[in-house]
């Protein structure tokens, strides 16, 4: 089991404090949109942006959830676009010369650093000034792709461990809706630098959303606490927060790379895995390809099921947007432990 790590409060004001003065003061004017689901490019933006209406402030995401928080902060004030388009699996994204064109004419960038080494380079090419980085708004951590926490051992870019990030650091925070909120409350902090006349708002729409991530958490929490087997397998091992934060054990075929592939040696320490643990079900998802699970499911003789790492919203998720699809993340882990 998982022992996890507690953030100190200082060091989080100083990341959002960070986050926010990145941003110079752009400006933003009323308008309408419902702020959810994934946003068109329409006109042109507060700064003369190709991207957003001329009285919205033009935030460009590079993948879906970032682009949530921006859309259920930013509401009506804000015209969201994504660089990672629904059903692009975004650890292999490409961004196109016109599309780093693009970063440097927004209001606001908003991106995970370490997540796409695609985006990355393109920020840092762009020029763009007016950067939130997600990554600086919490504490990352390093985890295996057996879900614990790694103090040194696991070789970077192996199946064991993880490519990304300062020190093989684990990217996939918003997994952890405590982490979620943290990274909310610095985009928050962004956006009202951004666009002081709408402070009021953007800190009201922060605060609902923190609470809502807080009774997402509670869910969790409570749903998770008395389940009969505390291990899970999955394709992807993108669940080293959530396993940390709720007591369980993350056992990932492949590391953070859903495509890459694993060990003779790793599939079959699984299978050693599956028995010992009594594991029931082999996790895939959605963006990425299920093989690796139905052979390993087919060789223990276990089911499968969805667990959604949430990288992108599509026809074929289980929910419509971040809380509908971590809701049957939930019921699909409970279903799988059993309960005592």
């Amino acid at each position: 089991m998982n022992v996890r790590r507690l953030i100190p409060t200082a060091a989080l004001a100083g990341a959002v404090a960070l986050g926010a003065t990145a941003l110079t003061a752009c400006s933003g004017a009323g308008g309408s949109s419902d702020g959810a689901g994934t946003s068109a490019t329409p006109g042109t933006g507060a700064s003369g942006t190709p991207g957003a209406a001329a009285d919205k402030v033009d935030v460009v995401a590079s993948f879906y959830p970032m682009q949530f928080l921006a859309e259920q902060i930013g509401k009506e004030h804000v015209a969201v676009s994504t660089l990672t388009k629904p059903g692009v699996e975004p650890h292999d994204l490409e961004i196109t010369p016109k599309q780093t064109g693009r970063l440097g004419e927004a209001d606001v960038v908003l991106y995970l650093k370490s997540l796409q080494p695609a985006v990355d380079k393109a920020v840092a090419q762009s020029g763009v000034k007016n950067v939130v980085d997600a990554a600086t708004l919490t504490t990352l951590e390093t985890h295996t792709a057996s879900g614990h926490d790694d103090h040194g051992h696991g070789a970077a870019g192996s199946e064991e461990g993880h490519s990304h990030g300062e020190a093989g650091q684990d990217p996939h925070v918003w997994l952890d809706p405590t982490k979620y909120a943290q990274i909310a409350k610095g985009v928050g902090a962004a956006l009202e630098k951004a666009d002081p006349a709408h402070a009021a708002d953007y800190r009201k729409n922060t605060d609902e959303l923190v609470t809502k991530l807080t009774v997402l958490d509670t869910e969790f929490t409570d749903g998770l606490r008395n389940t009969a087997s505390r291990t899970f397998i999955t394709t992807h091992s993108a669940f080293g927060y959530l396993a940390e934060r709720y007591g369980l054990d993350q056992e990932g075929i492949s590391g953070v790379d859903p495509e890459s592939e694993p060990s003779p040696a790793r599939m079959k320490e699984l299978q050693t895995v599956a028995k010992k643990d009594k594991v029931s079900t082999v996790f895939f998802e959605t963006l990425a390809s299920d093989k690796t699970a139905k052979t390993l499911a087919q060789d223990t003789g276990l089911k499968t099921d969805v667990l959604d790492p949430l990288e992108g919203i599509t026809d074929t998720s289980q929910g419509a947007d971040y809380f509908e699809v971590m809701r049957s993340n939930l019921k699909n882990l409970q279903k799988a432990l059993g309960s005592k």
